[in-house]
């Protein structure tokens, strides 16, 4: 935790929540510029170090790179926090995510918690401006979400978007206070038109200009608003994982009347 701090710092990370597990870690943070992949290189590079001196071990200690998500709103957000904070549940660690002691669920959970580089108003504010009252709901989301299944977000790429519809579904209220995603045109264009730009992507249509960009972002958005994840929007735009998180990225936030 002490790495993490400093490359926070260092980096200018916002770290929102995180949950060390026995062989991984899970980290919901905000960038302040476009350095992610140096902030992870110096922060897991910098952790294999120590842990290869402490033990005397040579060699990789992990056994691929990260993996990353972009919260596409702000009810993403809030599910992708319960989502790492019920992960020593769902690993069978423990039955109380309150008792997992590797993780930053006590800053969500107690009004005495002692101050903190993690930052969990940005999320707790989304339940209630006052935070006690939010931490009191966000520890009724827990008990709730303890009792689905969240998946795996290791093996199951839209898991954290299937576990955000549920919550959503059992506290309908929850998406009303918040931001969501909606397409930057007002209105959504014919199915038929979507379908048509999509083949010309696929086939090869659209280049790498900002043009093509452009359309592939208006794209994702009417998807988005047709209900489709984001697994499911790359394997329909033929896109990599890596290149729809590019644009992704850059779409807007903006409140849906």
């Amino acid at each position: 935790l002490g790495i993490l701090k400093e490359v926070a710092s260092n980096y200018e990370l916002k770290i929102m929540a995180f949950c060390l597990m026995p062989n991984h870690v899970h980290l919901l943070l905000q960038t302040a510029t476009a350095n992610l992949r140096e902030a992870m290189r110096d922060l897991f590079s910098r952790y294999a170090r120590l842990f290869n001196k402490k033990y005397e071990r040579k060699g990789h200690l992990f056994g691929g790179p990260y993996r990353q998500a972009v919260c596409l709103d702000e009810s993403y957000l809030l599910a992708a926090s319960l989502y790492i904070h019920l992960n020593p549940v769902k690993a069978g660690l423990t039955s109380n995510p309150l008792s997992h002691r590797w993780s930053s669920v006590g800053l969500y959970s107690k009004d005495t918690a002692r101050q903190s580089f993690v930052q969990p108003a940005p999320i707790l504010s989304l339940l209630s401006p006052d935070m006690s009252e939010g931490r009191k709901r966000y520890c009724e989301l827990l008990r709730r979400g303890s009792e689905v299944d969240i998946g795996l977000v290791m093996e199951e790429e839209d898991a954290i978007d299937r576990f955000r519809r549920t919550m959503i579904g059992m506290f309908p209220g929850i998406a009303e206070r918040m931001k969501v995603l909606a397409p930057a045109r007002s209105t959504l264009a014919p199915i038929e038109t979507l379908e048509r730009q999509i083949e010309e992507i696929k086939a090869g249509g659209y280049t790498r200009t900002p043009e093509s960009k452009e359309a592939k972002r208006f794209l994702i958005e009417q998807l988005i608003a047709r209900g489709y994840t984001r697994s499911e929007i790359a394997i329909k735009l033929g896109l990599s994982r890596k290149t729809l998180y590019n644009l992704l990225k850059n779409l807007p936030i903006s409140s849906q009347g």
